[in-house]
């Protein structure tokens, strides 16, 4: 009898571990198309204060500070102020960036023509940037 209640508690636990583990996957698709929808995106940098707000139609960004002290520094500061294509060419989603190994630095894609830039940001203003690679 003992033998039985084991079994039946071990296959339980284990139905119960398994469904546990398993995702839910019928709003993946759904997330993929309002993401390509958004004209704004947050990137967060490997500095817990610090995220690029990117403009995804025209690749324009600002390095966003913000802090839990009063006299903390907080705000926006551009790091690109001009659009990476005409405005005829400009399409939510047409641009996304990707963390580089290096804490100050990004690659933004342009993700119809292809083009990539090199995008540093910096607390200091002489250090940020953006540069073409392709």
């Amino acid at each position: 009898m003992k033998l039985i209640y084991l079994v039946l508690v071990f296959t339980i636990l284990t139905k119960v571990s398994v469904a546990q583990n398993q995702v839910d996957t019928t709003n993946i698709d759904q997330k993929i198309e309002e993401d390509k929808d958004v004209i704004y995106k947050l990137f967060p940098t490997q500095n817990i204060w610090t995220f690029i707000k990117l403009d995804t139609r025209n690749g324009k960004m600002w390095q966003v500070h913000f802090t839990v002290e009063e006299d903390g520094n907080e705000g926006e500061v551009v790091l690109n102020s001009l659009s990476l294509v005409d405005a005829e060419k400009e399409t939510n989603g047409r641009f996304t960036l990707y963390p580089t190994e290096n804490i100050y630095n990004f690659i933004l894609l342009d993700q119809i023509d292809g083009h990539v830039f090199q995008v540093q940001w910096s607390m200091e203003e002489e250090y940020r940037g953006v540069s073409i690679i392709f």
